[in-house]
């Protein structure tokens, strides 16, 4: 494997090179988007909406946005999006959830959504490794939310964001709570077994080449199917909406993940397997029966293993529980604001939705 990398790197280099000419070189942070035409006003953005910047050490620029209640928040909500989505994504359920009385903030993660790009290519899905997403989210927190003690934290992670959201636990980001939303700590489709990456993900690395795209995985095109398509909801409308900002705005385009990306993301879901035990606050697991994202069997071993952790499977609803039809999503918001809400010591069952 090493020796068919190596001949590879003049056809490689000379790709960089001719793709960074192309509209697709920028990397820097994108903040204000327009709003697709083809959305009602509910997926536009929450009242009082504000963007920002956020950036730790050396790491990316990562951007985030936040909107707060009319009234004094319950609680303040960070949520962190999963794979490919942008904060856009997450309107409807920012208006959801400060209609509640609840302060929000999205944090989107490095090289996706409106932060910056580690390569040219600005709709491919690379990071080198979690690691700066977690110390983001501790920076975040530290020198821009600042909570107060009225004010609890709960951080709410969908996908990947959830596996970010459980290493900020287990390593000592203070919270309230924990709301892990179809997280994936397992994928059920791989370019390959997972015992390959292992093979050659060192080469990769010595070589600086975690940049290649996996040959399974395409870049952002018009006619990529949408999320109703792809199964991660039943409700046709919210399918439409990442797809229509993504037309409307050609710097939040995302398609797929690199070579790197997988070698990160297992190195992140093998260190939260180890270190489940070291999650102190009460954790809500909640997952789709249909989710054709995340694998359910890595879901319930760590849930197992933390403290206090409970788990709501719903039968009928896809990975994106936040984009669900009425009947799944208003019964996923409700677990979420209930939770969230200070609230007295939780049991540990497991219920279905």
């Amino acid at each position: 494997m090493r020796r068919r990398l190596l001949a590879a790197v003049p056809a490689i280099a000379l790709s960089l090179a001719v793709s960074a000419c192309g509209d697709g070189a920028s990397r820097a942070p994108f903040a204000e988007s327009r709003a697709p035409p083809a959305l009602t006003s509910r997926f536009y953005p929450p009242q009082g909406w504000a963007w920002g910047y956020v950036k730790n050490g050396q790491a990316t620029v990562q951007r985030y946005g936040v909107a707060a209640p009319s009234v004094a928040p319950r609680a303040t909500i960070l949520v962190l999006p999963g794979y490919g989505e942008s904060a856009e994504k997450w309107f409807e359920t920012v208006t959801d959830l400060t209609r509640q009385g609840f302060s929000v903030w999205v944090l989107e993660r490095q090289g996706q959504g409106g932060s910056e790009r580690l390569t040219p290519w600005r709709d491919l899905g690379h990071v080198d490794s979690f690691d700066p997403d977690v110390a983001t989210v501790k920076a975040l927190v530290r020198t821009v939310i600042r909570p107060r003690g009225d004010t609890p934290l709960v951080v709410l992670g969908h996908g990947e964001g959830g596996l970010i959201a459980l290493r900020a636990a287990q390593t000592g980001l203070p919270m309230e709570a924990l709301v892990l939303s179809a997280p994936t700590f397992g994928l059920k489709s791989l370019p390959r077994p997972r015992a390959d990456f292992a093979r050659f993900t060192p080469a990769l690395r010595a070589l600086r080449l975690g940049w290649v795209r996996s040959p399974d995985q395409q870049g952002w095109r018009r006619d990529a199917p949408d999320g109703a398509v792809q199964a991660l909801t039943h409700d046709v409308t919210r399918g439409k909406v990442q797809a229509a900002w993504m037309l409307a705005n050609p710097d939040l385009r995302m398609g797929g993940r690199s070579l790197g990306w997988f070698a990160a993301f297992f190195d992140a879901s093998e260190a939260a397997a180890q270190d489940a035990r070291k999650v102190a606050v009460p954790v809500l697991l909640l997952n789709g029966e249909q989710d054709g994202v995340a694998t359910a069997g890595p879901q319930a071993q760590l849930c197992h293993a933390m403290k206090a952790c409970m788990q709501v499977r719903y039968p009928k609803a896809g990975h994106d529980l936040h984009m669900e039809s009425d009947s799944v999503r208003n019964a996923w918001l409700a677990e979420v604001t209930t939770f969230a809400t200070p609230r007295k010591p939780i049991p540990t069952p497991v219920r279905q939705g």
